[in-house]
């Protein structure tokens, strides 16, 4: 083993951002004549941020199920059919390179298009498709049994090996072969929580299209428009503009909006509802989670009051973030459950929120007064993350829904959310 490449510190392959310059809008091309992603730089900066945490930590390897930590340490993706299937792994020992087991034919394919990954290390796989193949057939028993051989042999047999997810049948068999198993997500959170001028240039590309999004929103918002009309539209425009995923639109119209249902329906839209949307997709697996709100035609002081609410407290959180910042301080600017209908912080979780974004939905940090007034963590400089409120109307039932997304620089944070939302929208005003 190569010493040395173990040394690689992210630092180094990451040099720091120029905070001063705006965040890159790029393309999906790749160019000559510009610097855009680079990708290799980004597998680099990735896989060492893995070992630095796995060295860190009292683990002597990660054996990853989970497609956001393969994606991660591998840069290998072979479809959003295969996210809730576990049907591919990998393995990263602390002496060693990432080793990936793949659907099939997938693991031929990743031998001749992915140099970056040691062609023995591309292995096909199968432990069972979630149980569909009966553990009792040996498949589970032969996979744990190679990998607690590879792990011997990179020498940390006598050390836990963490693990993010995984069927239980395969911990078992884990365990028979001779592994003590631990929680291995939380190490490969703390090597996500910190993104790349790579990263960051992706989740800004990612937002710009959904900032497209929302203007064809705003155009086709109008009364007899049902809210699955808005979601095919935007699910047309996104897939269109380069998105790998659409994971969900939320469209929340009307009387839908108080209490919060996060889906949509056939709906139809009438003059004066307040309506709100979430859009959840991801541009080269980086996330978006960006709510906007609009009013049909016209609306209420009721409406324009919920709305002015839910942006002040969103421009109050905002105000605080910073590297340094304590998660408590920043919850302090949301509402308490009561101040907005909701008898307990648990059932209104999720509408004063803040959670990071990456190659998942979920990140660190989580700002919530269900965890954070008691357990606040810190905010660093390369944060990315989604903040969001939520205040219902004194009508009963309508409600304004707000969301920007923001990168932790140096000094504060940069929105990249950039549709505007500083007052209530009304789409197709008469």
């Amino acid at each position: 083993m190569d010493v040395k490449a173990r040394q690689i510190n992210s630092d180094d392959i990451n040099p720091r951002h120029n905070w001063g310059r705006a965040l890159p809008a790029l393309g999906i091309m790749g160019v000559d004549f510009e610097e855009r992603v680079d990708y290799r730089r980004m597998h680099r900066y990735r896989l060492a941020r893995v070992k630095r945490a796995l060295e860190n930590s009292e683990l002597g390897a990660l054996l990853v199920f989970d497609v956001n930590n393969i994606r991660y340490i591998t840069s290998t993706k072979i479809g959003e059919w295969e996210r809730d299937k576990l049907s591919r792994w990998a393995l990263l020992t602390r002496t060693g390179e990432p080793i990936l087991w793949d659907f099939g034919s997938a693991a031929m394919h990743h031998k001749l298009y992915t140099p970056w990954l040691a062609p023995e290390n591309c292995r096909a796989g199968l432990i069972g498709l979630r149980g569909t193949v009966d553990p009792s057939f040996g498949l589970m028993k032969r996979h744990a049994e190679e990998i607690a051989s590879l792990i011997r042999e990179a020498g940390c047999g006598d050390m836990a090996i963490g693990v993010d997810i995984l069927e239980p049948p395969m911990m078992f068999e884990l365990q028979k072969a001779g592994l003590k198993i631990q929680d291995g997500q939380q190490v490969m959170l703390e090597a996500r929580e910190i993104k790349s001028n790579d990263e960051i240039a992706l989740l800004n590309r990612a937002a710009a299209m959904v900032d497209g999004a929302y203007d064809l929103i705003n155009e086709k918002l109008r009364p007899g428009v049902r809210e699955n009309d808005i979601v095919a539209d935007v699910n047309h425009f996104l897939y269109t503009h380069g998105s790998d995923d659409v994971e969900a639109i939320n469209a929340i119209s009307g009387e839908r909006c108080n209490p919060h249902p996060h889906n949509f329906t056939d709906r139809m839209i009438r003059p004066g509802d307040q309506a709100f949307f979430d859009i959840l997709q991801s541009f080269m697996g980086y996330r978006t989670c960006y709510y906007r709100t609009f009013n049909v035609g016209r609306a209420t002081d009721a409406q324009r009051d919920a709305y002015k609410k839910a942006r002040g407290w969103l421009d109050d959180a905002i105000a605080l973030i910073k590297p340094g910042a304590s998660t408590d301080k920043i919850c302090a600017a949301f509402p308490k459950a009561g101040e907005f209908g909701f008898p307990d912080e648990m059932s209104a979780f999720g509408l004063q929120f803040a959670h990071g974004l990456g190659l998942a939905l979920h990140e660190r940090p989580i700002i919530s007064r269900v965890v954070s007034m008691e357990h606040p963590t810190e905010i660093k400089e390369g944060m990315v993350f989604a903040i969001e409120t939520y205040c219902p109307a004194t009508d009963g039932f309508s409600a304004a829904r707000i969301e920007e997304e923001v990168v932790v620089t140096d000094k504060g944070c940069k929105v990249i959310s950039l549709f505007p939302a500083e007052e209530l929208p009304i789409a197709n005003r008469y």
